[in-house]
Order: C-alpha cells, then structure tokens, then sequence
C-alpha cells in the first residue's frame, strides 16, 4: 500500500511522515510549498504520476484569528482544495483519508449537558467562526459528493511533538514566567498526533470509513491542561485560572470541545485517556531538539 501526505510539513503530516518510515510503508509527502491543494491540475498531475493507494490531507487552513478576515482564503483551501483531492482521488480510485475539527460544532456551554460524552459524529453542527465554518464546508464535500472512498477525522486541540501547539508554548512560556494566565471557561480534551495517526492506520486498516472523532478520554479545561503539562515537567510556573472575556480573541471561540469517541471504541480500537497521552508527548519531547525532523 502506498501513501501520499499532502502538508508534510505541519504538525500531523511530519508525524504521518516519521510513522510510516518507522512501520518502513512505502509513502511520498509533500509540504504545501511542493503542492499546493488548491491548485487542481497540479493535484491531477502529481496523482496521476505517483499512483497512491490512500491519499492522507493533513494541508489546512488553520490561522483561526486571520481567518476572520481572510474567509475566502480559508475556504480556498478547507473547501476547494479538499475537492480537488476526493476529485482526483475518484479519478485514480485512491483511498482519500481527511481530518477535520471539533470547531464544526456550536460548542455552546450548555451542551457539556446535553453531549456528556462530548458530540457524537453526527451531532448537529453550526460554527461559531470563519475557520469552523471552512471547515465544515469541507466535511460537507465529501459528504454530499459523488465520493465512495473516504475517512474523515475529527480532532480537537490536537498537539503533538512537531510544529507549534498548546503544549509546547507553555514550555516555553513556562521558562520565561513565574505566572501564565490560562482560560478556565473552554472545555474540551486533547488529540495528540501520535494518537490520531495510529487510529487513523487502525481504520483504515480494518476497512472503516465515514467519520469517526479520535480524542484523548476525560473532560478538562485548558487551565487543567495547563497545570497538568507544568506539573508534569516539574516546572514551577502557576497557572492564573481567567475567563474568555480576559483573553479576548479575533475568532470566537468554542466554550465545548469535547470529542465523544464511543464509535472509535465499538471498533475495538483501544482509546487514550488524555492524561497518558500527556505524559507520552512529555517523553518525547525531552528529546526533540536532537532529532531530526
């Protein structure tokens, strides 16, 4: 089987990249620079050339802030380009694997109530921003498409040991200040790229496809997390525990995040309580600036 990875160079695809050389598959990335989605005779012509099997879309528009005012250039790549894939994908008959986000969803306070479990896949969606909205827009192309072949995955606060996330800025943070005000009021739990990329090769392998959430297990908010990743590292830095309101943002965003994964378990698939995964991104880490990316 043979894979192609399409934004080789951000936080998912650099762990697709490093999965598949250690599993010793065969595979071709490229990074957005190399192939750029939106483009889509470009996409044709480099599908049609390397012939994959399964076609794994980690390129996204992800700047949630700028993409308030740059909506079009949000949809230009969340929408348009993930067409162009399950297009070009149907041509050549290849798998198309795709991720999208818990920012589908109203992520209201309230729901935490209705959802305890966090929204199942196919709770109703209605985003509070640009980004989910761009988002949800790609989803609803393969959705409502002529496209067979696909699996698409939604992750939430997705962090992991290469490119930015939450996780390594309060690390850093963490070593310029005593005190670091965290948001208490959003509630949700991480996706940890290891994670998903294994769960994703565990589906695909047993044949599933349709939408399926992969998420750490346990409801926190980012202020847990926060204390939970300092605590962890044997830092000392405090966490001010502050409101939304405090930290006032361009994009909304969602106060409920929290991914239900009950389908992901019904296929046996063994699920990962997020503090775990925590303690697993924290060993990694120690090591990171030694290895080569």
């Amino acid at each position: 089987m043979r894979f192609l990875i399409t934004g080789a160079n951000g936080q998912l695809g650099s762990e697709w990249i490093h999965f598949l050389r250690d599993k010793k598959k065969s595979y071709i990335a490229y990074g957005s620079d190399q192939l750029n989605i939106t483009n889509r005779a470009r996409v044709l012509d480099v599908l049609e050339r390397d012939k994959p099997d399964v076609v794994v879309n980690c390129a996204a528009y992800t700047r949630v802030d700028e993409a308030e005012e740059k909506a079009d250039l949000a949809l230009l790549v969340n929408r348009d380009g993930v067409k162009n894939l399950a297009d070009c994908c149907n041509l050549i008959q290849a798998f198309m694997i795709h991720y999208s986000t818990d920012y589908v969803f109203p992520g209201l306070s309230e729901d935490q109530f209705k959802y305890p479990d966090g929204y199942p896949e196919n709770a109703g969606r209605l985003p509070v921003n640009a980004y989910g909205r761009s988002k949800l827009a790609g989803e609803k192309i393969l959705e409502e498409g002529d496209f067979q072949n696909w699996l698409l995955i939604r992750v939430a606060w997705l962090c992991g040991e290469y490119g930015s996330n939450f996780v390594k800025t309060m690390l850093r943070l963490s070593a310029e200040r005593k005190e670091i005000g965290v948001v208490d009021d959003q509630l949700g739990s991480p996706s940890f790229t290891f994670d998903v990329v294994e769960k994703t090769c565990f589906l695909l392998e047993n044949n599933k496809s349709g939408v399926y959430h992969v998420s750490g297990q346990g409801l926190i908010s980012w202020a847990d997390f926060a204390e939970s990743i300092f605590q962890k590292a044997g830092t000392e830095t405090i966490v001010k525990r502050i409101s939304s309101n405090q930290f006032p943002q361009k994009a909304k965003r969602p106060a409920f995040s929290y991914l239900s994964t009950k389908k992901l378990q019904q296929t046996n698939a063994a699920l990962l309580e997020w503090g775990n995964g925590l303690d697993q991104l924290l060993y990694r880490l120690k090591n990171y600036k030694t290895k080569q990316i």
